[in-house]
């Protein structure tokens, strides 16, 4: 049981490692700010989460923490993203290829 929980939570983790890997590219490889807090927030979640759950099977003890950790991630990361992007706009850093803006007329600049 045990080896079948280390194979597991190796698999985790380099599928956890693919999500961070690929949202680290994403940020460096899109083009502006908004695109990038779509990158990072969303697919560097995922591979904290899987990175985290990966965590609690190697330690079985440290499931409570590692479910409260996990719960925190998944609410605080899109929240972070929000407002990092909304103070973005706000501080009027344009968008690159922008086709449409429905903030225009709800926000001032």
């Amino acid at each position: 049981m045990t080896t079948l929980l280390q194979l597991l939570a190796i698999l985790v983790i380099f599928i956890g490692t693919a999500f961070s890997v690929i949202g680290m590219v994403g940020f460096l490889r899109l083009p502006d700010v908004y695109t990038r807090l779509h990158a990072t927030g969303k697919v560097s979640t995922f591979g904290v989460v899987l990175l985290l759950v990966a965590a609690a099977l190697l330690t079985p003890v440290g499931w409570a923490k590692a479910v409260l950790l996990i719960a925190i991630v998944l609410i605080a990361g899109p929240v972070v993203s929000h407002a990092i992007g909304s103070a973005a706009y706000r501080v009027g850093i344009p968008m690159k290829q922008m086709t449409r803006d429905d903030l225009a007329r709800d926000v001032e600049l």
